[in-house]
């Protein structure tokens, strides 16, 4: 698939260890065939059939954001509801006067970008939002700015001209402590993006991003969520509930030598948290099992998901894990965790497991000859997978 070249691209274990949240990547031709990923004809039927607003539908022109009344008109329903309807012509005129199109999440909204998403996230164990944005003039959208997220770029038609100036703050935050400093007069690095091409940037890297070679541009942007400092204390914090000395009241109203006892008492729980082995990858773990993903319904089956070759299946989040571990009799089992939830599976069922977190739709038939399973055990398994909002099925007989 083509999505699945960008991190073979990037350079895999070695983008890792010297390049993420370091420095950026530019991989030229690092996609092949990218209008599969999205097209014009896409945004089309995605503002035709969805009622996208703003924030999820906006444009941007040196910025600021267009108020919507410049392209959409408001339309009450007869159960007395208000959505904004995008007039096409009012759309088309604010784009040739150059406002940029973002379509916010698209990864919700199309399939072949939600692949890439989740491939994203298996690969750097992170949560992916990908953004489409759209341009037709050298105005800039968003000015020179920065973002507070790691980015990855993928460009699919047209031509972009992106200046990179670097970080004026260390791994900026949503909500810091303080703002950048403004960016330098010069870039440190001046690159167009052709079809294809991917660029790598870490958050707080100011950039200024125009469609100035005079073609019209659509690309792709994957938000990476970063996971700092700070998530990693939040979460010891709701692990430190165990402790009851955690979960006491603070004396506020004692004297000073029983607020200084309880402050070092604290502390030494706060120390011995962090100097456990593999803390880190328990959190990763942690949070991988806990995300959501994005959530598809598998109707018309309520009950189950019936035994018929034909259905295929599909885990609807990238971040899943599968770990050894024994259940509450010792016996050893296969465990799944994702969307929140842990299933435990008969080791037999592994190959099974393994198939899907390889991503994208594979039918009953292939999973049960991958496991040397029959197709009913494959639906039941699938069925649970689907009961723990971790899967989703399509096709078949109904």
């Amino acid at each position: 698939m083509t999505y699945q070249l960008i991190a073979e691209r990037l350079g895999q274990e070695e983008f890792l260890a010297q390049s993420l949240h370091r420095d950026y990547v530019y991989v030229p031709s690092g996609v092949t065939e990218p209008d599969v990923l999205i097209s014009f004809d896409t945004l089309n039927d995605l503002i035709a059939t969805h009622r996208l607003e703003v924030p999820r539908l906006r444009l941007s022109a040196d910025s600021e954001m267009l108020p919507q009344h410049r392209y959409a008109a408001p339309v009450t329903t007869r159960r007395h509801t208000v959505w904004q309807r995008t007039h096409p012509a009012e759309l088309h005129r604010c784009l040739a006067e150059g406002a940029s199109l973002v379509i916010d999440a698209i990864d919700e909204l199309h399939e072949p970008v939600s692949d890439l998403a989740q491939h994203l996230e298996s690969w750097l164990h992170t949560h992916v939002q990908i953004n489409a944005y759209a341009s037709w003039s050298a105005q800039e959208g968003f000015g020179t700015h920065w973002d507070d997220h790691d980015v990855i770029v993928v460009q699919v038609e047209g031509s972009k001209h992106w200046r990179l100036y670097g970080p004026t703050r260390i791994a900026p935050m949503h909500r810091d402590t303080a703002q950048p400093e403004p960016p330098p007069e010069q870039p440190i690095a001046d690159l167009v993006l052709e079809p294809g091409d991917v660029l790598y940037l870490p958050r707080g890297w100011w950039h200024a991003v125009a469609a100035d070679q005079g073609v019209r541009s659509l690309h792709l942007t994957c938000g990476l969520t970063p996971h700092t400092g700070a998530d990693l204390i939040g979460w010891l914090s709701e692990m430190l509930r165990d402790s009851e000395q955690v979960r006491a009241d603070l004396p506020l109203h004692a004297g000073p030598e029983a607020q200084v006892a309880y402050v070092e008492l604290l502390r030494e729980h706060l120390v011995a948290a962090l100097e456990e082995p593999g803390l880190l990858e328990r959190f990763a773990a942690a949070r991988d099992a806990e995300d959501l993903g994005r959530l598809r319904p598998s109707l018309p089956h309520l009950d189950g998901v019936p035994a018929d070759p034909k259905v295929c299946v599909r885990l609807t989040t990238g971040r899943a894990r599968l770990t050894s571990a024994a259940d509450d009799e010792g016996a050893v089992v296969v465990r799944f965790a994702a969307a929140g939830q842990e299933v435990d599976f008969d080791p037999a069922v592994e190959p099974l497991l393994r198939r899907l977190l390889g991503g994208g739709w594979v039918s009953l038939a292939d999973l049960a000859a991958t496991a040397e399973l029959t197709v009913a055990d494959a639906a039941a398994v699938a069925g649970e997978l689907v009961d723990a909002q971790a899967a989703t099925v399509r096709g078949g007989r109904w």
